[in-house]
């Protein structure tokens, strides 16, 4: 009979922690992708709001709607700054996830390298086994058959 493998549930164990990394990073993933769409809209509205501010300008606009659009403009662009930093510490943590992931796999693949060669190691021993039983019979008849002779 075939020993179990001593640390399975180790391997287990990092099987899991890795389906979970795997998860996370998906999350991290979407994250980013969420963050960069969000930039882009500010960037497409900041444009868009600039143009109509260029377009009330050259069509003359008083003071008070100038100092309306620079405000609004100017806090755009805060926006839009916070933004690129939120996207800057997704991308961040979106590699971070990326290594962790690689990390636990490799803990995964070495109890899994281990977990196959303690497999074929009790395989071998099993078959040994199975061998030498099949070299006894064999010499049991072979011998049972001699005395009959």
């Amino acid at each position: 009979m075939v020993k179990p493998f001593p640390l399975q549930t180790l391997l287990e164990l990092s099987q899991l922690r890795m389906d979970q990394s795997a998860k996370r990073l998906g999350e991290l993933l979407a994250g980013e992708q969420e963050a960069g769409a969000r930039l882009i809209l500010l960037q497409q509205y900041r444009d868009e709001y600039n143009e109509r501010f260029v377009a009330a300008a050259q069509s003359g606009i008083g003071r008070d709607a100038w100092s309306n659009y620079q405000a609004f403009l100017a806090r755009l662009d805060d926006a839009i700054m916070q933004a690129q930093a939120m996207v800057a510490q997704s991308k961040q943590r979106t590699a971070d996830g990326q290594r962790e992931l690689a990390a636990k796999h490799g803990k995964v693949k070495a109890f899994d390298t281990l977990s196959q060669r303690h497999r074929s190691r009790e395989l071998n021993i099993e078959n040994r086994k199975e061998q030498k039983m099949q070299d006894e019979h064999a010499a049991r008849r072979y011998q049972v058959r001699d005395e009959e002779e």
